[in-house]
């Protein structure tokens, strides 16, 4: 006991004699980084590790009594010597390592996902999380940042996979993106294998089934909005059915022309059928005009037809009507009625000829006659007629 004055620890005899231990140390020391025991330097991570390593072997007896054996008996002198002090920072830094392994922090755009014994335990939120290490693992998924998969000839390439087949036998390339992020952290991770992949093959598989239950002129016309939504419809359909926990944002339709070998060809008809359309357009409005015409000419003409029979009907009605009451009055007083008849008729005839009177008693030879039987009237019309006359000459000339 007298040649071991090591410490508690033992293996430390012999330090006044031949100066082993410390030129062991040097060795080591330089072997490890060149450093020599006189220099003032913060150990390294994996030296702590080492001489932690090492102090357990000493503390349970394998390390020493290993030594001590072939040391040959009496004090071995090459035993690491290590104090309670270099034991609890060992301790220290494991615990340290063992805490840097365990916590993590989670961004706010991500979700982490932690596995208890490699079994889905909870999900992370954003912040410091967490993890036991080694009984919890966990990874951490972005959940807000959109990805993008392009399909079909799109951003000046050309790819065979956006020829697709309409349902009226025409062939078109399209070319779109599927924006989508992930809505669920752990089926995103578990249930799929290859997101992307899956992403992009269902994606396809809904286009080319909205494509072939479409005609191909709606399809480059009037109809990609709705191609676009009813695709995304379709995609997120699938994938909730696989439970990917993923979200289809946006889909966006970038290219529906026909095939680049049959694409002139395909114009000139698109031209000769827009051509055809427009010739339609103007003979459908010249019909329009004729026909609106011609109804307009026919309404007229039946119009007159109405309004002459009302007008001759009427006339009928009013002549019957009038004939009645004169017939009435006639019954009443027939000879004063025959008298005015007479006297309405010769009116009606005598009214607008020149007359003469001629007088019986006159052509008799009666006075004034001459014997002619022709009395002398007074023109009163030609005579107004005359002074009409004068007076309006006169009107003229003194203005």
């Amino acid at each position: 006991m007298s040649g071991n004055s090591g410490g508690p620890w033992g293996g430390g005899g012999n330090r006044g004699g031949s100066n082993g231990g410390d030129d062991d140390d040097r060795n080591r020391g330089n072997q490890q980084g060149g450093r020599r025991p006189g220099e003032n330097q913060i150990p390294e991570i994996d030296e702590l590790m080492n001489k932690g390593r090492e102090q357990l072997r000493v503390l349970m007896g394998g390390g020493n009594g290993a030594r001590r054996s072939s040391g040959g008996g009496g004090g071995g002198g090459d035993a690491p010597q290590f104090g309670a002090g270099a034991v609890f920072l060992g301790l220290g830094a494991a615990v340290v390592l063992w805490g840097l392994a365990s916590f993590y922090t989670v961004k706010p755009e991500e979700r982490s996902v932690e596995l208890f014994l490699g079994s889905y335990s909870s999900t992370g939120n954003p912040g410091l999380n967490f993890a036991p290490w080694p009984l919890v693992t966990y990874n951490v998924v972005n959940v807000t940042s959109e990805r993008t998969e392009s399909i079909g000839s799109s951003g000046g390439v050309r790819d065979d996979n956006g020829l697709m087949l309409t349902t009226d036998a025409n062939i078109v390339d399209i070319g779109f993106q599927v924006v989508w992020n992930v809505s669920d952290p752990t089926k995103f991770l578990f249930n799929i294998r290859d997101p992307q992949q899956t992403v992009q093959a269902v994606s396809e598989s809904a286009m080319r089934e909205v494509i072939a239950a479409s005609n191909l002129a709606p399809i480059l016309n009037r109809d990609r909005g709705a191609i676009a939504s009813t695709v995304q419809e379709s995609i997120q359909a699938a994938l909730n059915e696989y439970d990917a926990g993923i979200n289809i944002v946006r889909v966006n339709l970038e290219k529906a022309d026909p095939p680049g070998d049959v694409i002139d060809s395909f114009r000139e008809v698109q031209a000769a059928e827009q051509q055809r359309d427009r010739l339609q357009r103007e003979a459908d409005a010249y019909a329009n005009r004729v026909v609106a015409e011609a109804r307009g000419q026919a309404e007229q003409v039946i119009q007159q037809a109405e309004g002459y029979r009302s007008q001759t009907v009427n006339n009928a009605l009013g002549q019957a009507s009038r004939f009645s009451a004169v017939q009435e009055q006639y019954a009443l007083a027939p000879e004063v009625t025959r008298r005015r008849i007479y006297l309405e008729t010769m009116e009606q005839v005598l009214g607008g000829v020149n007359k003469m009177i001629l007088d019986p008693t006159l052509a008799a030879g009666g006075e004034g006659g001459g014997g002619t039987g022709v009395v002398p009237i007074l023109p009163l019309n030609d005579l107004l007629g005359k002074t009409d006359q004068a007076a309006t000459a006169t009107t003229a000339g003194g203005n």
